[in-house]
């Protein structure tokens, strides 16, 4: 009986890239949920949730707003899904996915810096959602294809699951216990820092930081020997 061969383990450069970006996640929703009117752009579990509590009447929140997100969202992992059809190499994924979504977020960006740091109404609310939301898409849709154990950049309810349930108190042996706490803490940090910034700086300062962030992470990465692990 045979049985499938274990995929290696991640490179260092690979899982750094990949806590970057969990950090952008946390700021990129601090700053959709504080800045854009209770409404997610990374994490779509919450959107539905919010589209729900919009749905019902809830003050606070809009079913516009959660539509143009998921939209959007669904609309960029569709993209990189045909993306992945026509190119061979997950290195090249990753860099696109990347690309993109410096390139967004950095539209983003200026469209908050034309209206002053605020995009709480109006135009410039609903096409700061769509671009981030579409870019997040992009790379979730990357991310689920390279399929990284224990690292999805944007959400954590399994990663916490696991660290639980495989925890040495649930009678298991810690496995990947680092990749899971330092996700978990790369998150926390992500929001926290998004959150101090837009609420001292408004949205243009973070959302510039994420797409400065992302497109230097993603050139160093696309420069390292160490990437091409992933075409190996």
């Amino acid at each position: 009986m045979s049985t499938s061969p274990t995929p290696p383990e991640p490179s260092r450069i690979l899982l750094a890239t990949l806590t970057v970006l969990t950090v952008v996640s946390g700021m990129v929703d601090a700053v959709s949920y504080l800045g854009l009117g209770h409404v997610f752009t990374a994490n779509m579990t919450g959107n539905i949730v919010l589209l729900g509590f919009a749905a019902a009447g809830a003050k606070g929140f809009s079913i516009a707003a959660s539509l143009t997100s998921l939209g959007s969202f669904l609309l960029g992992a569709a993209v990189a899904g045909r993306m992945t059809l026509h190119v061979g190499s997950r290195r090249l994924w990753l860099v696109f996915a990347m690309a993109a979504e410096g390139g967004f977020t950095g539209v983003a960006a200026v469209v908050s810096a034309f209206n002053s740091g605020s995009v709480s109404t109006g135009w410039p609310r609903y096409a700061v959602i769509a671009l981030l939301a579409f870019a997040m898409g992009v790379r979730n849709s990357t991310i689920r294809r390279l399929a990284v154990p224990e690292v999805t950049t944007t959400v954590l309810t399994m990663t916490l699951t696991g660290l639980a349930a495989d925890s040495s108190l649930a009678g298991g042996h810690n496995p990947r216990i680092a990749r899971r706490t330092s996700a978990i803490a790369a998150m926390l940090v992500g929001a926290f820092v998004g959150a101090e910034l837009f609420l001292h700086q408004g949205a243009t300062w973070p959302l510039a930081i994420v797409a400065a962030a992302v497109l230097v992470t993603g050139t160093l990465f696309a420069a390292s020997r160490a990437s091409r692990q992933l075409d190996a």
